[in-house]
């Protein structure tokens, strides 16, 4: 695996560092309980109103806010029905699915260093 060297002489926000985008886009509080869901939805794919319910504690408010931006970063695809009342649909992107084994490999190591506490 090739590793960018930190840089010595410039502060670690203002460089172009993979690490540091890849928090930025799935880094805050709700959005890997979102992606987690929808990766273990049949098909990959999940209502809004059952997000709400899966995801424990979040707002509607804030749940709309972290989907926009998932989809606006393309990890997320919006499909919405004309019915009434309508019905929205989120599935991963082919984006998205690439992130899954990484997300797998974290679960993985947090899972054997909580069992060393």
């Amino acid at each position: 695996m090739d590793k960018l060297e930190l840089p010595k002489d410039k502060n670690i926000y203002d460089t172009r560092c993979p690490i540091l985008y890849a928090m930025d886009v799935i880094g805050q509080k709700w959005k890997l309980p979102i992606l987690w869901y929808i990766a273990d939805a049949k098909n990959q794919t999940m209502r809004y109103g059952e997000l709400e319910k899966k995801v424990v504690g979040i707002t509607a408010t804030m749940l709309t806010k972290c989907l926009r931006e998932l989809e606006q970063n393309k990890l997320v695809e919006r499909k919405q029905y004309s019915t009434i009342p309508p019905t929205v649909e989120y599935s991963l992107s082919d984006r998205g699915k690439t992130l899954i084994p990484a997300l797998e490999s974290i679960y993985n190591w947090a899972k054997v260093q909580m069992e060393l506490k």
